[in-house]
């Protein structure tokens, strides 16, 4: 093996790329609900590929981590502020239960412990499963006044610390959500999620790969007949819409061999032919008045369009999805449906009892001309582009290392929000603007996506590589201690949050459990609650404390070296 090792030695680059290969491939194990995910397997694997002395320049982990932090900012900003309002903010208290709590406990057991700053900061992140704590703390401690070789340490034990209480944390929380939480309040899951579903007037729900044999959104062809609907006069296309309470929309009219173009005062008559588009129970119901279903007709075809549509829509923020039909202008709804929900990039229920928000992600079906102008409406349309301005980019993340430079006094101690924090503030107000200004500067999703993974698991593998030597020295000086803390620092702010969530913000089961997994921002709990719980209602918890807690978290790597340097040694 000592050819490889040395070669791995000489091309550090590729020691790199190797963690990164091979610690996704180890995240990617599953043991029943537990999978350790991309980022805690890059860390195991480089922290054992280290032991041989590979050393990456520290600048190439400076640099993966600024673009993964402003990415992060520019993902959550809408999301984020939108969330800031009363009703959010009912589901949000658990982003900031977790916060304080954590941070309280990891600062005590600094104290009982004797931590030093790197290993409390570690703590906190393995335990809140919040791997950019890892980034901002270690940053943090980059500036401290001391040695080299001390830094090095302390950034060290960062790591280290992380990869130990991290399993045990992600064992916990999802152990507690799916297990624990529903016991505890004496509910079945499944069963509590049934109910949530139907008193918000769903019927079932497919899972991602499914789709129904009977699609909710129909077009059909009409030949119109006198004993129908249709009398001497005739019946005029707002009329026929209205008697359908607008869940069906005439999209074409053809009157022998003329081609008319449908508006609300025209009258059908008996043997024209008439495309209808619109739900399908509202199709079915409609057929007596319309007449026999006819095969399709050449030059009566329509392309219909999917469209997702940015809602930045002040007013629009708190109304149901049955709100804004009955609010909105008859003329802006004419022939539009909505189709799907995304918040914070998961898909939630689209349902009649459904909250919006603003910063939401609505799909819209219809005909271009009809989406135009609900577009207008609601927002702006998301359109599809590969195109990254590395000026928004590049602009970004130096505004954010000069907010980051900043250095408050607080109580006597120093605090500053450093370059991951100024960036991620910095991220946070572009994200923002951009979701109100679409003409401005983009940052794709895609590229979002890879920027957030690619940045993050290359800060993380270059870290476990500089701390592969001392990782030893830590786990032969704390043993089983720390794992024991990682899993009470889990533990306890999620039993906080589910009494207070229980007891005193009434939250329904399923949204509680779901902002529980949130709160520490763990995607493999949240998909363990959905398996159990049989739908997506978890969701309407999970992305509120979802977004709150991607940002609040990463902000007290930095003040946790602050404080412990106070409280441990």
């Amino acid at each position: 093996m000592d050819p490889i090792w040395d070669y791995l030695r000489r091309t550090p680059e590729a020691a790199l790329f190797l963690c990164l290969a091979s610690g996704y491939a180890l995240g990617r194990l599953r043991v029943r609900e537990i999978q350790l995910g991309g980022i805690c397997g890059t860390l195991i694997v480089a922290l054992l590929v280290g032991q041989i002395g590979v050393q990456v320049d520290a600048g190439v982990k400076n640099v993966a981590f600024a673009l993964f932090i402003f990415a992060l900012g520019f993902s959550a900003g809408p999301q984020f502020f939108s969330n800031l309002n009363a009703n959010s903010l009912r589901v949000g208290v658990l982003s900031i239960i977790e916060v304080i709590v954590a941070t309280s406990l990891v600062l005590a057991a600094t104290a009982l412990l004797h931590l030093d700053r790197g290993t409390a900061a570690g703590l906190l992140a393995g335990a809140a499963t919040e791997s950019a704590v890892v980034g901002t703390a270690g940053e943090a401690i980059g500036r401290l006044p001391l040695p080299p070789d001390e830094i090095e340490r302390l950034q060290a034990n960062v790591a280290t610390t992380y990869t130990i209480t991290y399993l045990f944390g992600l064992i916990t929380i999802v152990l507690f959500t799916t297990q624990a939480a529903p016991r505890l309040l004496g509910i079945s899951l499944p069963d509590e999620a049934r109910k949530l579903w139907t008193q918000y007037a769903g019927g079932d729900e497919l899972a991602r790969d499914q789709t129904p044999a009977m699609p909710d959104l129909v077009g059909r062809l009409y030949l119109i007949r006198k004993d129908g609907a249709i009398d001497e006069d005739g019946m005029t296309v707002d009329a026929l819409e209205d008697a359908m309470r607008a869940n069906i929309t005439i999209e074409r009219i053809r009157r022998g061999a003329r081609d008319l173009t449908p508006f609300p005062a025209l009258r059908l008559r008996a043997g024209d032919r008439i495309l209808v588009v619109g739900r399908r129970e509202a199709l079915v119901a409609a057929a007596p008045l319309l007449g026999r279903e006819l095969p399709a007709e050449t030059g009566m075809e329509l392309a219909l369009e999917a469209r997702r549509v940015f809602i930045t829509r002040k007013d629009v923020d708190g109304l149901t999805v049955d709100a804004l039909r009955a609010l909105a202008d008859k003329r802006v709804r004419h022939g539009v449906y909505l189709q799907a929900l995304t918040r914070a990039d998961r898909a939630v229920p689209l349902l009649p009892h459904t909250v919006l928000r603003r910063g939401d992600v609505v799909t819209l079906y219809g005909a271009p001309v009809d989406l135009d102008r609900a577009t207008a409406e609601l927002g702006y349309r998301i359109t599809q582009t590969d195109s990254t301005d590395l000026v928004l980019l590049g602009f970004g993340i130096v505004v954010g290392m000069l907010i980051g430079s900043i250095v408050v006094p607080v109580a006597g101690v120093p605090i500053s929000l450093g370059t991951g924090g100024g960036a991620l503030v910095s991220g946070l107000v572009l994200g923002w603007l951009r979701a109100r200004r679409p003409t401005s500067s983009a940052l794709p999703p895609a590229a979002a996506m890879l920027l957030k993974d690619l940045g993050l698991a290359t800060f993380i593998a270059v870290l476990g590589l500089s701390a592969g030597p001392h990782a030893l020295d830590l786990i032969r000086s704390y043993g089983l201690t720390l794992p024991v803390v990682g899993v009470l620092v889990s533990l306890v702010p999620a039993l906080v949050s589910l009494f207070v969530g229980h007891a005193v913000l009434k939250l329904a089961a399923p949204v509680l459990i779901g902002g529980i997994a949130g709160q520490q921002a763990s995607t493999p709990a949240i998909s363990a609650v959905l398996t159990s719980a049989g739908n997506s209602t978890p969701l309407l918890g999970y992305t509120v404390t979802y977004a709150l807690s991607n940002v609040f978290l990463p902000l007290t790597g930095p003040l946790i070296v602050a404080l412990a340097g106070q409280f441990g040694r």
